[in-house]
């Protein structure tokens, strides 16, 4: 099996469901899965997917798995108590072969019981995938590249830039994965004085003794559209049922549901002196930076209190120019995803699947996300995307 721990997923998946269990118990949802490479055939292997979700299906987490989170600040005992009962259910995911090769996937049930599917099966697809079409990867190739990055990353005046890895969804597998993560560990360092500050993936963070790291991700802010008294007060709502829960812990707001200007309209300066920073993931990052400085200076906050987060298809050159950037102006993360865990060759016959698995709809209504990228909305209902611009006054895109 791929999959054989509940932990290998995102942290914000567990944040996200404590919020879900405590305040949206009730709420019905639905996925759907895009795969944005053109020509991308999975339809040859949808029996194997099929046997590898089944075999999500039947885990449960361990009690050393239960012990591990409960002994995290920001998660509650009765939110470990019903992870001790929870399991994936097959009755809520299908998977279809499509004539001209593609896949179609769907999760479909209550909010609470599916919000774990989406980075265990965006794995299992990937690692379906590429065991098929790459069944000698090029794993010297992998290492060569892995060291050229960790010596940019050494370089003369980056001694305090410190990456995360965001990797788990789009993983070549689950093997390269955690040598990976080691090699980072060992070459960067790690504490207060390393440069590699830990991973999304929780089970890896127990394992090897690594910070788990995470936000709040898009369907949460989405699905607040359909959960909120009002449409146009669902980031507000969003925001503020974060700090209910969380009391002023895991401070992040993610930024880009409904692109960068309604979210600087609706962030304002009680949510800039309540978060501990922002975290960007569509649009141009740079721009992005200079616009949350100014904001927090123009709300009488100081910038260098709080945190900017960066985490939109980076590289680790990328990543040294916003670091260089932005270094003394603000604190800095960044999460690093797909050019740290499958980058084993050049394209095409090296290209990483750009696959999500997107929430469309939250008690019968669509949901969406209008992204600072317009390639990476994905809602089916025109007419709501309409209707969300105009409520957040949002440009219609060229």
């Amino acid at each position: 099996m791929i999959i054989t721990s509940l932990l290998d997923t995102d942290l914000y998946k567990f944040t996200m469901m404590q919020v879900v269990l405590h305040q949206f118990p009730g709420a019905q949802v639905e996925y759907k899965f895009r795969c944005r490479n053109p020509g991308v055939k999975l339809a040859p292997y949808v029996n194997e997917i099929r046997e590898e979700i089944r075999g999500l299906c039947s885990l449960h987490f361990q009690d050393a798995e239960l012990a591990y989170l409960r002994s995290m600040r920001f998660i509650k005992s009765d939110f470990v108590d019903f992870l001790a009962l929870f399991r994936l259910n097959e009755k809520y995911i299908s998977i279809v072969p499509q004539a001209n090769g593609e896949i179609e996937v769907s999760i479909k049930g209550p909010w609470l019981h599916t919000i774990l599917f989406e980075i265990p099966v965006l794995a299992i697809i990937n690692e379906v995938y590429f065991r098929n079409t790459q069944e000698r990867p090029d794993l010297a190739e992998g290492r060569s590249r892995l060291t050229t990055k960790i010596a940019q990353l050494r370089g003369e005046g980056l001694a305090e830039l410190k990456i995360a890895d965001y990797g788990t969804r789009r993983r070549f597998s689950k093997a390269w994965h955690e040598e990976v993560l080691t090699t980072l560990a060992s070459q960067l360092g790690t504490g207060a004085t390393g440069q590699f500050a830990g991973t999304s993936n929780v089970l890896f963070a127990m394992k090897l003794g690594y910070t788990p790291l995470g936000t709040m991700a898009h369907e949460y802010l989405q699905a607040c559209q359909a959960l909120g008294p009002r449409l146009r007060d669902s980031q507000v709502f969003g925001f503020e049922s974060w700090a209910k829960e969380y009391r002023g812990d895991l401070g992040i707001a993610l930024s880009d549901v409904y692109g960068m200007s309604a979210f600087l309209r609706d962030f304002d300066m009680f949510f800039c002196k309540l978060f501990d920073g922002a975290r960007h993931d569509s649009g141009d990052p740079f721009n992005w930076g200079e616009r949350m400085i100014a904001h927090y200076t123009n709300n009488r906050v100081d910038p260098r209190t709080k945190t900017l987060i960066f985490s939109d298809g980076l590289t680790v050159p990328r990543t040294i120019e916003l670091y260089r950037q932005f270094q003394g102006r603000c604190q800095l993360a960044f999460g690093i995803g797909t050019n740290l865990t499958n980058d084993l060759g050049d394209p095409p016959a090296h290209e990483p699947l750009q696959i999500v698995i997107k929430m469309v709809r939250c008690n019968g209504q669509p949901v969406a996300k209008l992204s600072d990228t317009p390639s990476k909305n994905m809602c089916d209902d025109e007419r709501y995307l309409a209707y969300l611009r105009q409520v957040f006054d949002i440009p219609q895109p060229a």
